[in-house]
Parts: structure tokens; sequence; C-alpha cells
């Protein structure tokens, strides 16, 4: 029922905008609108670390509202990597944790993060927080080889998540309900390494909705230098399980605790998924 309304609500906005639309001064209307909506921002303050975000929908309210809540021990194991390090976040989506690690420790950042619906606002996130030479955008998906290969999206919407690249499931290793894709050129951690001539990361943070253990199989060298890494990982996605397990085994990684925020407890969607942190034994452990 509430779906049929939210349908129907959704259905006639649409009808009643592209009428008004049409007209000089309705366009003009929803051009400052627009305009506005994309201008919107919301100043955070953690741990006397002052961020400023873009929050052109309720989605990146939400996100910014609980910047420090959602997920804390991201922020914590940020708050632990060693000033100046290099970080590689995967799957950057609008530029959060890049921006938090950039500006707190200092690091160089490369955010690797596809959405053609989230670049904008990454590049606008790092601007309005004066980063653009700390961290530096990579709008590639990371696969397990270099490969052309559609990407395919549950959402359209600024800050949106849970798409794939080059595969039919989500983070849950079900069917992907998909309602936008494209093709785009993907790449392994090693080409991105050699072929792009960037830094080679010190830490990894990686959050890509299912795909994780695909872009580890193409970790090689890479991942073996590695001092550590947060990764996101569904416990009922038993492949992906089973196979980050062993992908940062080989690579020399040593897993020292997973963790979830309370928010997550007894959910029936995420209420086993936690972020790993993997340390190399010379490093942390």
């Amino acid at each position: 029922m509430l779906n049929s309304i939210k349908h129907l609500l959704k259905k006639t906005i649409s009808n009643t905008v592209s009428l008004i639309g049409e007209t000089k001064v309705g366009g003009y209307a929803f051009d400052q609108v627009l305009n506005s909506a994309m201008e919107a921002k919301q100043t955070i303050t953690h741990r006397q670390v002052q961020l400023t975000f873009s929050t052109p929908n309720r989605l990146n309210k939400f996100r910014v509202d609980s910047f420090s809540t959602k997920e804390p021990e991201t922020l914590e194991w940020i708050d632990s990597i060693p000033m100046g390090s290099v970080l590689w976040d995967i799957g950057a989506n609008v530029g959060l944790y890049s921006c938090y690690a950039a500006k707190s420790r200092k690091c160089r950042v490369y955010s690797f993060e596809p959405s053609v619906f989230n670049l904008e606002l990454l590049a606008r996130n790092i601007y309005i927080n004066d980063l653009i030479d700390q961290v530096i955008i990579i709008p590639l998906p990371l696969s397990d080889s270099l490969k052309i290969s559609t990407l395919n999206m549950t959402s359209k919407d600024w800050g949106g998540a849970l798409s794939t690249f080059g595969e039919n499931y989500g983070d849950d290793g079900k069917t992907l309900d998909k309602v936008f894709a494209f093709s785009t050129v993907g790449i392994s951690i090693e080409h991105a390494a050699s072929l792009l001539n960037i830094s080679k990361p010190s830490h990894i943070k990686m959050d890509v909705d299912g795909l994780e253990h695909l872009i580890l199989a193409g970790g090689g060298a890479v991942l073996e230098q590695v001092s550590e890494l947060a990764i996101e990982v569904n416990e009922d996605f038993t492949e992906q399980a089973i196979n980050v397990t062993r992908y940062c085994s080989q690579a020399g990684l040593v897993l020292k605790e997973k963790k979830h925020s309370a928010m997550f407890e007894n959910n029936a969607r995420f209420g086993r998924t936690y972020n790993q942190f993997w340390y190399r034994l010379n490093s942390k452990l």
C-alpha cells in the first residue's frame, strides 16, 4: 500500500513538473530550485576536525547527520593511521571518509568511485574542504582484471550505493535490482598502481557492496605490501566472506577484529555485515 502511494505521488509530481517546466517562468523556477539544492551544505565536527559536505537531498543529509554514528569503527581505524600515509578509498561514494582521512591524518587519498551520480558530490566535497591537493579522484571501478563491462546501479540518487561492476548480484549475493547501467573500463588494484602510476597504498579502505573478494583477487603484489586493510563483509554472502579471508591471508594479513555500529544490531538487512580490520604481522599485531 505504501509503495503504491509513493508511486502515485512520484508520478503526480513528475507530471506536474513536466507541465510547469514547459513554461519559461516555470523552467526558470526549477533551475533555481535545483541550483539551490546543489548549493546546500552542512558542517560537522568530529574529534575537533571540522568538515563541510554538500547535502542536496535527504540521503546526503542522513550521511552527514550520522557521520559519527553510522560507522564509528571506520573513523576509529582512520584515526589510527600514521600521519601522511597513502590511503586508497575504494568505493568512496561522496567522499566523507576520504575527506576525513585527508584532513585529520594528512593522508594522500586516492578515491575510487565510478558512479556518475556520486562523482559530482565527491568533487564538491573535496573542493569545499580545500583538499584538492590531497584527494585524487579515480572515476573507475576496481575489479579482478583490466576489462570493459557494465556498472549496474540500484539507485540514481546523489549519494546512492549498492552498485556492482560486471556482476548481477549485490552486497548480499542476491540478484541486483538494477535501475540504471552504463559500460565503462574496470581495472585491478595492480593495474591501477602500474598503469595509472599512482602511489601504492599503505592503507586500503574498501566498501563496494559485494565485490570485495573480486577486487582482492586482483591485488597481487600491491596487496602484499599493504600495512592495513579495512573491508566491509556480509557474512551471509558465503562466497564473499570465504574469499576475503582467503585473499587477505595469502597476502600475509591477519584479521584483528570485526565491528559494526549498534544501529545495525538485529537489523534484518545488515545485521551480519561487518567492517573487518586486517593488519600485517609486522605492522600492528
